[in-house]
């Protein structure tokens, strides 16, 4: 079994890609379902977040396993695959395990050390692991993952600043709304999952008052919104609360649809007060050109796919920022001391991680070659019973419980020691040399009775 990642992010490709190819939550089981379909894969995780969707698999076979995964990838967002490869990354075992650590750190992050994802990783595992996507393989990537995860953001500095994409895109928001704090701004959130109560969280230390939750699950909504003193509406007020707010923050799953530039505009003219248009874009006969004391309009679009349509940019008295225009705005980073900590951990982790793995090629060959000698003294025993049937039952049993001792004490050593072996360097071919030297017959398919937990290897 091979590991395997795949993925596109906001490194790789630019928004419209990251949204057509972004899984909702309700679609996440079916296109897990459609990976686990394929022939070459094994098992399954589907990360899907606001700046990457990455498939991480056990795969049969890397090219096999690389043309069932792009198929799946590019069937679900209509790309095709030529055009999917010009954007995708892939990483193949040990990469794909020091990716998965980077990841979980917050290190390969648009914003650095941000802790966000490691909770979207936990849930995406979760999810995979009750559809019955995640064998011992994944399952053991995901939890030390995780742990990993954690033990950067414990041991260094990397998350010092606080920073998450929520914190950043109010910052960007901040200086368009002169510069001035966030405090006795209104604000409306759109979208009571994660992201969205992120966003009520970051408003609310802000003091961004008042504070609305618009929410498809009224319910939801008001859940979210009793945690910091805000107000919840259903998702058809959303109109309404646009007329009145100095900042909408939109981070609602997929399937909620887009906000058309109709509807944004339709919301300014119902605003008490219209700052003057934008000085670089013609008059727009539809609204009100009369200035007002709440400044412009300000959408922070944190969804992939995104909530609001692009065309709102044009209107004037809206600031429309997406995910694409924060990170190209992002200005606090970790410092560079604590981002090579958190490096050297994931190293070290990588290390261990790949010593397991490396005991995982060899255990179904020490198997293979115990139930060999097994079956070699079943063989003589029974001659044995043919040759000498005045031996008693106790004689007979006293003699196999000898055989059986000597066997044992000469596989003994040399199993040890090539369990040794696999785990260091090149230890890969020493599974391989196993299977030669003895003609034995080993499933390629790891039994999670053969496979070692990660702490024994570490012993």
């Amino acid at each position: 079994m091979n590991l395997l990642v795949i993925g596109v992010s906001h490194r790789t490709a630019p928004v419209d890609i990251l949204e057509r190819l972004a899984v909702s939550p309700p679609d996440l089981p079916k296109v897990l379902a459609r990976l686990l379909g394929q022939a070459y894969v094994r098992e399954a995780v589907l990360l899907s977040t606001c700046n990457r969707v990455e498939v991480y698999a056990v795969v049969s076979g890397f090219h096999g396993g690389l043309n069932d995964v792009v198929s799946v990838l590019a069937g679900h967002s209509g790309l095709a695959s030529g055009e999917l490869a010009t954007h995708a990354y892939v990483h193949y075992e040990a990469d794909a395990v020091r990716h998965a650590y980077r990841v979980a750190a917050g290190l390969d992050s648009m914003v650095v050390g941000e802790a966000q994802v490691l909770g979207q990783l936990r849930d995406a595992y979760q999810l995979a692991t009750e559809q019955e996507a995640v064998g011992r393989l994944l399952h053991e990537l995901m939890q030390q993952a995780l742990r990993v995860g954690k033990r950067a953001h414990a041991e260094t500095g990397i998350d010092r600043a606080g920073q998450s994409v929520v914190t950043a895109a109010l910052d960007v928001a901040t200086t368009h709304l002169g510069g001035a704090p966030l405090a006795g701004r209104s604000a409306v959130v759109v979208g009571a999952g994660a992201m969205g109560s992120l966003a009520v969280a970051a408003l609310e230390r802000r003091g961004a008052r008042p504070l609305t939750v618009a929410n498809r699950s009224l319910d939801r909504a008001q859940r979210l919104a009793a945690w910091y003193g805000a107000t919840a509406v259903p998702l058809a007020d959303l109109d309404a609360q646009l007329s009145t707010v100095d900042i909408a923050v939109f981070a609602a799953a997929a399937e909620t649809g887009v906000l058309s530039r109709e509807a944004v505009a339709a919301a300014l003219r119902q605003r008490p007060g219209l700052p003057q248009q934008r000085p670089d874009l013609p008059p727009d006969p539809g609204l009100p050109q009369h200035p007002g004391p709440s400044g412009p309009l300000v959408i922070l679009d944190l969804a992939i796919p995104r909530n609001v349509d692009p065309a709102a940019a044009d209107l004037p008295g809206v600031v429309l920022i997406d995910i694409e225009q924060i990170g190209a705005q992002l200005s606090e980073q970790p410092a560079a001391g604590d981002v090579a900590a958190a490096d050297h951990i994931v190293a070290d982790e990588v290390e261990a991680f790949l010593t397991w793995l490396r005991g995982t090629d060899v255990a179904p060959a020490v198997a293979a070659l115990r139930a060999r000698a097994e079956e070699v003294v079943a063989v003589e025993l029974r001659r044995l019973a043919h040759r000498r049937p005045d031996l008693s039952e106790d004689q007979r049993g006293e003699i196999a419980h000898t055989v059986r001792r000597v066997v044992q004490r000469l596989l003994h050593s040399p199993t040890v020691r090539v369990r040794e072996l696999a785990a260091g360097p090149d230890g890969e071919r020493y599974a391989d040399l196993l299977r030669t030297l003895f003609d034995l017959e080993v499933p390629r398919e790891v039994r999670p009775e053969d496979v070692p937990d990660l702490g024994e290897a570490r012993l």
